[in-house]
């Protein structure tokens, strides 16, 4: 697949997440015929916001295997899933994966997030709620509270008081909607491009027409066949030059 073509149905996907439309940013996002973890990811997050589960992630995670954010999500997902272990193991991977960083911004590669270790350490706090290990759920907590970041102590202390009233947590999740997006520059030199283009062939066509038409003195029947052909030719010349 043209990169030009990706960089369109990716920018595409992402205006169908804004504007809510999870079914139409799974279509599209899905018939990206070479994606990447930032691609997938969008499929993963349509699927989690369609409340589908089960499929959310996994591949992102083989396509990526060091993308500690797509640990994190699949953590909470699969807490969600009650498949406990595995959570704490997605948990102990996107803790790795940070290595040893407080937070990751991810805005650099186009995803409006920043992940902090806090959080992780909070979801690992969360699957031993449901296992019943109130006394490793608290001192994960704990240790949460003394690292760095932003929403720290708006999350734990709650949290504190539910382990000790042993209520189990609800894992922290990126928020629906929150996708990779494309480069700002790379959609607008698309768009521009693709305005361009249009106004060439449309510019071509006229041109023929008039010399045509003019210098040849042709009937206004062999005028609409002649612009036929030089639509053709234009169209044709734009996917040769697109390739």
């Amino acid at each position: 697949m043209l990169y030009t073509e990706l960089l369109r149905l990716w920018d595409e996907a992402v205006r169908a997440m804004d504007a809510r439309d999870w079914r139409r940013a799974l279509e599209l996002a899905g018939t990206v015929a070479e994606p990447n973890s930032r691609t997938l990811f969008i499929e993963a997050s349509a699927h989690l916001a369609l409340q589908e589960l089960e499929p959310a992630l996994n591949q992102v995670i083989l396509k990526d295997g060091r993308l500690a954010v797509a640990f994190f999500q699949r953590s909470a997902v699969l807490l969600q899933l009650d498949r406990l272990d595995d959570a704490l193991s997605d948990c102990i991977w996107a803790k790795k994966h940070m290595r040893d960083n407080t937070v990751i911004d991810y805005r650099q590669l186009g995803l409006p997030h920043k992940l902090f270790s806090w959080q992780v350490v909070y979801n690992s706090a969360a699957v031993y709620s449901r296992m019943g290990q109130w006394e490793q759920a608290r001192e994960l907590l704990l240790s949460a509270s003394q690292e760095k970041g932003a929403m720290r102590s708006s999350s734990i202390a709650p949290g504190l008081e539910s382990i000790s009233r042993g209520e189990v947590l609800n894992p922290i999740l990126v928020p629906d909607g929150v996708v990779f997006r494309p480069r700002k520059q790379e959609v607008e030199q698309l768009q521009q491009k693709d305005f361009l283009g249009k106004a060439k062939d449309g510019y071509c066509v006229c041109l023929c027409v008039y010399i045509y038409s003019h210098a040849f003195n042709r009937s206004s029947d062999s005028v609409c066949v002649f612009m036929c052909v030089c639509v053709c030719v234009c169209v044709f010349v734009s996917v040769l030059h697109s390739c």
